[in-house]
């Protein structure tokens, strides 16, 4: 379970091998994702607040950023990344927060 500490604390399923962009979509939330969901940008990354371990391994897009020091060690790209196993509590950065979608704090 994908827990959005900054969309009211909103719970979104995510399937075995589903990324987590994939699974946001399916519960119809609006997500930034520039450049469509092909790992070709960063807009669509989240900051893990939890449950960081649960992901699944870095794919070469994520490394790729991290090595240019675009994606920090608490950020993933939903386009990118699983869950493998448990929860994680993540929050969407301020500089891709969609301006029609009303975030908590």
């Amino acid at each position: 379970m994908l827990i959005v500490q900054n969309l009211s604390g909103r719970k979104i399923p995510v399937a075995p091998g589903q990324t987590l962009l994939g699974a946001i979509q399916e519960q119809h939330i609006d997500w930034m994702h520039a450049c469509g969901g092909k790992g070709r940008c960063t807009t669509c990354r989240i900051i893990v607040q939890q449950g960081l371990d649960n992901f699944g391994p870095l794919t070469e897009a994520e490394l790729r950023y991290r090595a240019k020091g675009r994606l920090k060690n608490n950020e993933r790209l939903t386009c990118q990344c699983t869950l493998a196993h448990g929860n994680a509590t993540v929050k969407v950065p301020d500089q891709t927060k969609l301006p029609h979608l009303a975030y908590s704090s």
